[in-house]
């Protein structure tokens, strides 16, 4: 038994810590009289002094035993102790040079992982414009899970293959969605489309395709266990025009909701 039901209308790297320049360095000039002297040749040529005695300053012992000590000399002291501090702030120039080696390495990476990552996320919008099938057939694979079951408020337009129904009316504008192991009156068992860019091919060719689409559904061998008919759903000739594309056939059953599993393997 089949009955029918048209539907109707539904930095740059950083520059190395400034060293001394060779210019702020203390210049020593060789003095030609003392070449050959050393200041500690100097001093012990001289008496020394009694250590008994209360120890003059630096200063005064520097101008008291040492007359032939000259600003030279004591340019070439305090140059002795620049070179290690020179030196100390030559040593800090790599180490600084290679913090900023490593900030510019750091920098690149987070540069290529955002590269990477925006080409990675504007692959699936390039692969989401290609063009869909014009048809599907009943053996299409079952559709993404929509929230948990039942779905109530269910318009027919957003019906999927395999989808079952409870207290089901072809006639009505929404409908029930139940997990198929749970009572149900109706399966939605076989859907075709026609091309968005098809003409409307008239009441007699859409009811055609519908029973062809029924006696192609690969129903399991419970379904004869269930007094079954099936329904045809199509389009109108106002639906079509609003886009309407879909023919649909379910298996249904009078007894009310006593089917308890899918009528499709």
């Amino acid at each position: 038994m089949t009955e029918e039901n048209p539907r109707h209308d539904v930095g740059a790297v950083p520059p190395p810590p400034s060293r001394l320049p060779t210019s702020a360095l203390p210049v020593v000039t060789a003095d030609p009289e003392r070449t050959a002297t050393s200041p500690a040749d100097t001093i012990a040529g001289m008496p020394q002094a009694d250590d008994s005695a209360t120890k003059p300053s630096a200063a005064n012992r520097l101008s008291a035993k040492l007359p032939g000590v000259s600003l030279t000399g004591i340019t070439t002291a305090i140059s002795d102790t620049a070179r290690p501090l020179a030196r100390r702030i030559r040593r800090q120039g790599p180490k600084r040079l290679g913090m900023a080696a490593g900030v510019l390495v750091v920098l690149g990476f987070l540069v290529w992982w955002a590269v990477a990552s925006f080409a990675g996320s504007a692959q699936p919008s390039a692969d989401s414009s290609s063009p869909t099938p014009a048809t599907s057939s009943a053996s299409a694979s079952a559709p993404a899970s929509r929230g948990a079951l039942p779905l109530e408020g269910v318009s027919p337009l957003d019906f999927q293959l395999r989808d079952c129904f409870k207290d089901f009316d072809p006639n009505a504008e929404q409908s029930t969605i139940v997990d198929c192991s749970t009572g149900h009156s109706a399966q939605l068992v076989a859907v075709e489309r026609y091309a968005a860019g098809d003409s409307y091919p008239g009441r007699d060719a859409l009811k055609q395709k519908a029973r062809d689409a029924c006696k192609d559904a690969p129903l399991t061998d419970k379904a004869g266990d269930y007094a079954l008919s099936y329904k045809l759903a199509y389009p109108s000739s106002s639906s079509w025009n609003k886009g309407d594309r879909r023919v649909d056939c379910y298996a249904v059953t009078d007894g009310g909701n006593v089917i308890m599993e899918s009528l499709l393997p």
